[in-house]
């Protein structure tokens, strides 16, 4: 959430950044009204204002009051004045209170403003800023991760779907194994190597969690929610890892905190159709390995360029051939002031998909889950900057695997790196 105090006195720099983002004019929504926000400041200041006046005339009554039984004259048209300034106090708070909740609302529904180093525009601005290794070559036509799971009977896309309905995924036997090897894998690296802290949240959170992390109320038709218990399953780790310190403050001292977190996810896709719902492409439920920092604001870009290396690492070890994409300013999450994309490419398919997504929120986050920090002398220095990027996500990182390193008859081999953790086997083969 951006703070007011800033919005008031940047407001041109707001309205710059929202146009850059495009959110001022979002698809099918009413746009983000400024003017309407600044004059609710104006009114909640000005009564605020006059609710001071009361106070302070009804503190001045109250003296005067207790000077004339001192003196023994009669207070009773001062007592009689001084309850009229009580009523009138009593009738303003509710209007100040009325206001600041109309504030809230707002300001709940304005975005990040993007970092003055994102490029500004939609999907066609998008730069990529680096590649790592290069996309195998095959002296046959490779297929795609659908037809290899299928022949090597390790995923039931009809089976999942019978159980769940469509875009859910039943993993078999190898393919299960599989699953489990890169997360076991991905933890190992990212607390073994990287520092990071191993925590396993519930997959159940309330609705302040959605709310301090921006999933909520912007992506509500996105989530899955369980009315009677007003909870929602998480769509990512960044949910409720980065909610553990919601309404807290931290010392300085303790920073940074390097969390990770493996979690499965849940996500509608509201919207989605055509052919990138098949398969492992876009799926409700899914695998993901989740890092998370709590960081100094004056570190914060140093930081994200450390968690985007974190993530790369994964990719590298797995020898998964990659591009980093720095996202434009139209391309952006809600919450996010900088964001790097990861995409691995898939030798099937001939895509390049995104497998992670690392992303620097700045005091966003923060600011709306009250999560602040202060000095050893005790002072509060404000609030933290928060980042999160997938650590990665299995659906795509399973389809680089499967297509990149799959064999002519079909079989699969298991990438080195992952072969201690399915118990020594090499090649994923057909059983029958």
């Amino acid at each position: 959430m951006l703070d007011l105090k800033f919005i008031r006195e940047n407001t041109e720099k707001v309205k710059a950044g929202l146009q850059a983002r495009r959110a001022c004019l979002p698809a099918g929504r009413a746009p983000v009204d400024l003017s309407r926000l600044l004059k609710l400041d104006t009114d909640r200041r000005a009564l605020i204002g006059k609710l001071d006046e009361l106070k302070a005339e009804k503190n001045a009554a109250n003296q005067a009051i207790g000077r004339m039984v001192k003196d023994k004259l009669d207070p009773k048209l001062k007592i009689a004045s001084m309850k009229q300034t009580a009523s009138q106090i009593d009738a303003l708070q509710p209007a100040i209170n009325k206001v600041e909740e109309d504030i809230d609302r707002i300001l709940m529904t304005i975005p990040n403003i993007p970092h003055a180093s994102v490029p500004v525009g939609g999907l066609e601005a998008n730069q990529e800023i680096s590649r790592w290794g290069k996309p195998p070559t095959f002296d046959f036509k490779p297929k795609t991760h659908i037809e290899l799971a299928e022949h090597l009977d390790i995923i039931d896309f009809q089976r999942g779907a019978k159980l769940s309905g469509s875009n859910f995924i039943l993993y078999k036997d190898l393919g299960a194994r599989l699953v489990r090897a890169l997360v076991n894998f991905m933890l190992d690296l990212h607390t073994k190597e990287h520092g990071y802290r191993e925590m396993l949240p519930p997959v159940l959170v309330n609705t302040a969690a959605m709310t301090g992390t921006g999933q909520l109320p912007k992506m509500k038709e996105d989530m899955y929610y369980l009315p009677d218990d007003d909870l929602y399953l998480i769509p990512t780790a960044e949910v409720p890892v980065t909610n553990i310190h919601r309404d807290e403050t931290l010392h300085e001292e303790d920073l940074p905190l390097y969390y990770t977190a493996y979690t499965v996810c849940f996500r509608r896709e509201a919207g989605s159709y055509g052919k990138d719902t098949r398969g492992l492409m876009r799926v409700h439920q899914f695998d993901k390995v989740e890092l998370v920092k709590f960081v100094k604001p004056e570190n914060s870009y140093h930081e994200l360029e450390s968690l985007l290396t974190d993530a790369r690492r994964v990719f590298e070890i797995l020898e998964i051939p990659y591009r980093v994409i720095l996202l434009s300013s139209g391309d952006l999450s809600f919450a996010a002031a900088k964001c790097y994309d990861i995409e691995v490419y898939a030798s099937g398919l001939d895509q390049w998909l995104e497998a992670s997504s690392c992303s620097n929120f700045e005091n966003f986050q923060a600011r709306r889950a009250n999560i602040a920090y202060k000095g050893k002398d005790g002072k509060r220095k404000g609030f933290v900057h928060t980042l999160n990027g997938s650590g990665v996500a299995l659906p795509r990182t399973m389809i680089a695997i499967l297509e990149n390193y799959q064999t002519k008859n079909g079989d699969v081999i298991v990438p080195p790196a992952l072969r201690p953790y399915m118990g020594g086997v090499e090649m994923i083969k057909k059983k029958f």
